[in-house]
């Protein structure tokens, strides 16, 4: 497997909780410090998307009859909120980082300007990208997919609970096999579920891959920057 020089790490809210919890632990966000101090080392530039689904998911907002439009930009603060919690988890190990938001939002970070970006991911130093596309009826799938197109990144990482794309959904079909490879095209026809459509039309009109990975491991991150085949590989 190709090694990667500058990635776009997606991880989700929930990561950040204890399994069945909501808000952030302390404990998960050094695990995830950990990796990307090991990312760092080999020479990886890494940015990262988070979500914000462990303290507030617009969706479930509107479902339950909140305007959609303010519950999407709730769920956007509250990627802000995770955003600064790995931060602030980064310079307690001082490991430089800085954090950018889509959307002005005063003494918390800066407005995303890639520019600026580059120079930070070129200096050595971690970026987080917060409040998702700066819009609503947007993921943070589809902020990860454009940011990660944004900043050239060879790679689009994508953090789950599973160990990469089956032909099913293997917590409910215990016969789904996996896919160690697969194309755009291949996804798109079998419509597996891997992320919504517009983040995954972004990158495969981008040709830029992405890499399905078990992320409660701690160990898969690493493996994967040192070449070793993990997950599943969606190319063109």
């Amino acid at each position: 497997m190709e090694k990667y020089k500058r990635i776009l790490l997606k991880l989700s809210g929930e990561s950040l909780a204890e399994k069945g919890d909501k808000g952030i632990s302390p404990r998960r966000l050094d695990v995830y410090v950990s990796q990307i101090r090991d990312a760092l080392q080999l020479g990886v530039q890494v940015g990262i998307v988070l979500g914000g689904g462990n303290i507030f998911r617009g969706l479930s907002g509107s479902r339950g009859g909140y305007d959609r439009v303010k519950s999407d930009y709730m769920g956007m603060m509250a990627t802000i909120i995770n955003g600064l919690g790995l931060l602030t988890a980064l310079e307690k190990e001082n490991i430089p980082a800085s954090l950018y938001t889509a959307f002005k939002v005063d003494r918390i970070g800066e407005l995303f300007d890639k520019n600026k970006v580059i120079t930070d991911l070129t200096n050595g130093k971690v970026v987080i990208f917060t409040g998702g596309t700066g819009n609503p009826y947007f993921t943070t799938d589809s902020a990860a997919a454009l940011r990660a197109v944004e900043i050239e990144a060879n790679v689009l990482l994508k953090g789950t609970r599973v160990d990469g794309v089956y032909s099913a959904d293997p917590e409910k079909d215990p016969s789904a096999t996996k896919f160690d490879t697969i194309s755009f095209d291949l996804v798109l026809e079998k419509e597996l579920a891997v992320m919504d459509l517009t983040a995954f039309t972004l990158c495969k009109e981008n040709k830029l891959p992405i890499l399905v990975y078990n992320s409660e491991d701690p160990n898969n991150l690493l493996k994967i920057l040192k070449g070793e085949k993990i997950g599943t590989l969606i190319t063109g």
